[in-house]
């Protein structure tokens, strides 16, 4: 009898083995067709994401891993489904020595993961709880578990808070993002000098669409002050400041080009030339309404349609060495005739073809509402202020007293 019931026992134990391992063979069969796979959009390259398990040889050692795909696949829909699909990004950020288990309870309670638990049970399976990083994320609730546990393993480098000033040509601002170690300033002007917005992968954008084909980004780099990650593409880049400028230029001032009969590209290659010339912001309206008086009726026999602006031929003449600036000046105003450039409006009549530097908000709204005047000359007195003048006489006048 005590042998009978010990095989009994052996044979019950004996069942029991074989029902797990059966179990854990079909549980294997059925998630090793659930395998997720997704497109990884940033390379192009196909990456396989296991809710299951690889397969290896049933065994002690692997029945937990097994086990674990299982119960990931019975909750599939919890790490596909993003939590909410309409979410805006939020910063997430991640500190030295932070543990998975502290990263999922925080992603949980700030409502962008469903349920932490799986999501460490998830990162544990595919080796991704090893992988995390330290430093700053962008992470989005409409983001789904897959993103967001990729996203963690790619921190965003340090951000480097850079002021583009009003005025500054594309080179200079370039070698300012080069200078704070933001971008190599020889790509960024290669990008700005492109012009197409298409070309470096970016959207449209109605302020750059009646910019002529062909010409640079020159003028459209919009001055601010970013925050601007370290090692940014020159596209990143570029995407900001055209960004801040559809914000900056707002639907009345935009009503006010429209029903000025211009564009916006030549209001803003005045607000360029404007930019440069006044040092006093009540001036900046009244240089304004001079130059616009050159170009039209009021002071058509006085200037002929010149705008005779020192920026644009400074602009033509480019970086000099001995100066060392790239905004340089001559003994006499009759030296900027011998500067051969469509941008040099002592030569060529009109605006030149493009902005001359990036003009500031105040600057594009003097160009967009200059005021009334019928001023065709201006002469740099003391203190960066100007005394304007109708007649040539009168200029003339100014100049032997103002610059003597």
């Amino acid at each position: 009898m005590k042998i009978i019931r010990t095989f009994m026992r052996f044979l019950i134990f004996a069942s029991v083995l074989i029902i797990i391992a059966g179990v854990a063979w079909m549980a294997h069969a059925w998630t090793q067709q659930q395998t997720v796979a997704y497109q990884d959009e940033g390379s192009g390259s196909k990456q396989v994401r296991y809710v299951d398990a690889p397969w290896r040889k049933l065994n002690p050692d692997t029945i937990e891993e097994q086990a674990l795909s299982f119960y990931l696949n019975l909750n599939r829909s919890t790490l596909e489904q993003p939590l909410d699909p309409t979410g805006q990004p939020r910063a997430f950020r991640v500190e030295l020595g932070e543990t998975a288990y502290d990263i999922s309870e925080r992603l949980q309670d700030l409502g962008l993961i469903q349920n932490a638990g799986i999501f460490r049970l998830y990162m544990r399976l595919n080796g991704i709880d090893q992988k995390l990083e330290a430093g700053d994320f962008q992470l989005s609730p409409a983001m789904n578990a897959f993103e967001i546990s990729d996203a963690l393993q790619n921190a965003r480098g340090e951000d480097v808070l850079v002021r583009i000033p009003e005025g500054r040509r594309a080179e200079e601002i370039a070698l300012l993002l080069e200078d704070e170690g933001i971008v190599v300033a020889a790509d960024f002007l290669a990008a700005v000098r492109t012009g197409d917005t298409a070309l470096l992968g970016l959207g449209d954008y109605p302020l750059l669409q009646d910019k002529p084909a062909g010409l640079s980004f020159e003028g459209y780099l919009f001055p601010d002050t970013y925050r601007l990650p370290v090692h940014a593409t020159p596209s990143d880049i570029l995407g900001v400041m055209f960004d801040t400028l559809e914000l900056k230029v707002d639907a009345e001032m935009r009503a006010k080009i429209a029903a000025s009969g211009r564009t916006f590209h030549q209001v803003l290659t005045l607000a360029s030339i404007v930019e440069r010339e006044a040092a006093l912001a009540e001036e900046r309206p009244i240089i304004a309404s001079t130059y616009l008086n050159r170009l039209g009726e009021t002071c058509a026999n006085e200037v002929f349609g010149y705008l005779a602006a020192d920026p644009t031929a400074q602009y033509a003449m480019g970086y000099d060495s001995e100066q060392k600036t790239w905004w340089p000046t001559v003994p006499d105003v009759q030296d900027y005739l011998k500067i051969n450039s469509p941008y040099n409006t002592y030569l060529y009549p009109g605006l030149p073809p493009g902005p001359i530097a990036s003009p500031g908000l105040a600057s594009i709204q003097a160009a967009i509402s200059p005021a009334d005047t019928n001023y065709c000359y201006f002469v740099a007195s003391s203190g960066g202020a100007h005394v304007f003048s109708v007649t040539g006489a009168e200029h003339q006048l100014n100049v032997q007293t103002y610059q003597r």
